[in-house]
């Protein structure tokens, strides 16, 4: 899962999604100015338009590597973007024809000025950005601010193609109007505009299609659909894999040319044996070989270099089963790793005071590793917007019995943490003294939230016998409740007094830093990315808005959380955090009991009642106290360009970093490189 941070309102203090996922996040922090004592690197700006802001990262002590290692990180690189095209199919099959005529047009047209061209470039931008025509976050398609004759001209003059298809999907509000729907009043197949489904495929056909596969007295069944494309064929449902001789196979194809040569220079026996079965699960599209490559990649924990590749996180499908294309290419920062191994170290520890009932709680946690990375690439669903912590395999079953990878994404935070600005915190903060708790300590407690979310809490817990697996017990509801699991379990931890004892942190302060931010963001601060009138639909946001709204109603009757009105603005102020820790951990035991027992009508009403519904007068507010701090409500990156250098032979006697390119120049560089599919 990934973990993406949201409003950055104690940097990584919201947490969000892949593993943790979606993929998300890509916001305005409102602690810059908290650490300017700590040594940054990354956060120059590269680009700023619509609602976001593209920043630079840096790789710190590249060269310190080998060359078997730097060859590692290019050609795992190369493998990454090479899928780069299959994301854009994934979000909406008229996106790579779209994408193909837009840079075309920004290539061959020159000299263009006045309001259509510039909203054309911003609609391009945005375009790339999300990876398609829709938005990375709230999944609303764009809608041009440019005229259609201004757009024909654009591609009579650059002499690009486009069907007339396609010119309807970008004009018509009503064709393909949202990426994903997260509605369960509507067919969430049939009303979301992504590429997992074929035509004339619904929601119920979905339901029993994957009900026959599924056996609950299976404990290690497979994820099954996660690399497919449902479509009806003679009028049965039969699943398209994505495989080498199947669909996306050209770009399949190439991600093995670039896997096959990392094999070559693999740092130890467990890496080459991971990548060989990585490249096999890409020819067969055999998901028990999914599994098999996932148990000796999660045993793979030595060396320098590591990886994500491949169709993992399932965000963008409404019924969470299809996995977009994702890579991120990491290099182990051992030092930052050092801070956090106590967490590792002590996992069973906090499985074993945690408030789950006894019957959920893992007797014996797994193998669960932790390293802060340095990023040195990202492709696909991980890019330009990426998280800032992962943890993986998705699969419950080889976490139970393997154990998991987590990471967090140590030069991604740092770029975040440089770049951002101090109006948020200022803004919703209910008084100076939450100010200087969160200028103090919130960098520390967003660390930590961080690997508490990572390691402990994707670890956590377990299902009854019998039961199937949360994304077909809990279907829909299944990534939110699981982020909302994973948060909790930092949450009730992060205020242990324990915490001290381990050397984690000094003073509880930590703690309730962390609190602040997580109320604060949760009811106000994160309502910035949704349109005034929109229900919650993206899974993280509605993590978090449960857990707030949850415990602020269930502390009503002691006064745990106050809301307060004062200067005509609304803000949550915490008046008792030891009873908020317990209601933190009352809520963590019943969404582990839902998800142990598969218990989807509960599920539903934890979501539907707290996570979904915004409060319309407050939503104005926050978007009105939002606009004069004309602060990005999302950020993301361009990737530093790796260069291999040759010798006369054209042996790779090393790789250099480059890392100057304009956000417009890598899009367009990328499509040149990386264009595999039509």
């Amino acid at each position: 899962m990934q973990f993406r941070h949201a409003l950055l309102p104690t940097l990584l203090l919201s947490i969000l999604l892949i593993g943790c996922g979606e993929n998300e996040m890509e916001s305005t922090d409102e602690t810059s100015s908290v650490n300017a004592d700590l040594e940054m690197v990354g956060g120059e700006e590269v680009d700023r338009f619509a609602d976001i802001q593209i920043i630079r990262y840096d790789i710190v002590d590249f060269d310190k590597l080998t060359i078997d290692q730097k060859k590692l990180v290019y050609y795992m690189s190369q493998a990454g973007l090479e899928g780069r095209d299959i994301i854009f199919d994934q979000n909406n099959a008229y996106n790579l024809e779209i994408r193909h005529c837009i840079e075309k047009i920004v290539e061959n047209v020159k000299g263009e000025k006045g309001a259509d061209w510039t909203n054309f470039m911003t609609y391009a931008r945005q375009m790339w950005f999300a990876n398609g025509i829709h938005h990375h976050y709230g999944m609303d398609k764009f809608m041009p601010k440019f005229s259609k004759e201004a757009f024909m001209s654009y591609v009579q003059k650059s002499d690009a193609k486009i069907s007339t298809e396609a010119i309807e999907v970008i004009f018509n509000p009503a064709i393909a109007a949202k990426r994903k729907v997260k509605d369960a009043d509507v067919d969430m197949i049939v009303t979301s505009a992504n590429g997992f489904y074929g035509e004339g495929v619904t929601q119920s056909m979905v339901d029993e299609f994957y009900g026959k596969l599924s056996d609950p007295s299976n404990s290690r069944p497979v994820e099954h659909g996660l690399n497919s494309t449902l479509i009806l064929k003679n009028g049965s449902l039969y699943e398209d894999v994505w495989k080498i001789d199947g669909k996306y196979g050209k770009a399949i194809e190439r991600i093995i040319y670039w896997l096959e040569k990392a094999v070559t220079v693999a740092e130890n026996d467990q890496q080459e044996a991971a990548l060989k079965k990585l490249i096999e699960y890409y020819k067969t599209g055999n998901l028990k070989t999914w599994d098999d490559y996932n148990i000796l990649w999660a045993k793979s924990t030595e060396g320098d270099i590591d990886w994500i590749n491949s169709f993992i996180e399932v965000y963008g499908d409404a019924l969470g089963k299809r996995g977009t294309f994702e890579s991120i290419v990491q290099i182990t920062d051992f030092e930052a790793s050092k801070q956090m191994q106590v967490v590792t170290e002590n996992v069973q520890w906090f499985e074993d005071n945690s408030t789950l009932l006894p019957e959920h709680k893992k007797k014996n946690v797994k193998g669960v590793s932790y390293k802060v990375v340095q990023v040195a690439s990202e492709s696909g669903d991980a890019s330009p917007s990426t998280p800032i912590g992962v943890n993986l395999p998705n699969n419950n079953w080889i976490r139970q019995e393997h154990g998991s990878k987590s990471v967090s994404l140590g030069n991604i935070i740092s770029a975040y943490d440089k770049a951002g600005g101090p109006g948020i915190l200022t803004e919703f903060s209910h008084d100076q003294e939450e100010i200087d708790r969160a200028k103090e300590h919130a960098y520390l407690a967003g660390k930590l939230h961080t690997a508490l979310h990572e390691v402990v809490g994707h670890a956590s817990g377990q299902l009854n016998d019998g039961v199937g697996q949360p994304a077909e017990t809990l279907r829909n509801y299944a990534s939110t409740l699981e982020e909302a699991r994973a948060d909790l379990v930092g949450l009730y931890f992060i205020l242990d007094p324990k915490m001290i004892d381990f050397g984690l942190i000094e003073t509880l302060e930590v703690g309730k830093a962390e609190y602040d931010g997580y109320i604060r963001n949760g009811m106000m601060a994160q309502l910035q990315r949704l349109e005034l009138g929109k229900n919650v639909e993206e899974e993280h946001m509605q993590n978090r808005q449960l857990v707030a709204a949850w415990v602020i109603e269930q502390g009503a009757k002691d006064n745990v959380i106050e809301r307060v009105k004062k200067d005509g603005k609304t803000y949550f102020n915490i008046n008792d955090y030891d009873k908020l820790r317990v209601l933190f951990g009352e809520l963590l035991q019943e969404i582990q009991r839902i998800t142990s027992e598969g218990d989807y009508e509960a599920g539903k009403s934890l979501v539907e009642t707290y996570g979904v519904k915004v409060d319309y007068e407050l939503h104005k507010e926050v978007l009105q106290r939002i606009k004069p701090l004309k602060l990005a409500a999302y950020r993301g990156f361009v990737n530093p360009v790796l260069v291999p250098v040759t010798n006369d032979a054209g042996d790779i006697i090393d790789i250099k970093i480059e890392n100057n390119q304009s956000f417009v120049e890598q899009m367009l560089y990328y499509g040149k490189t990386y264009g595999n599919l039509d």
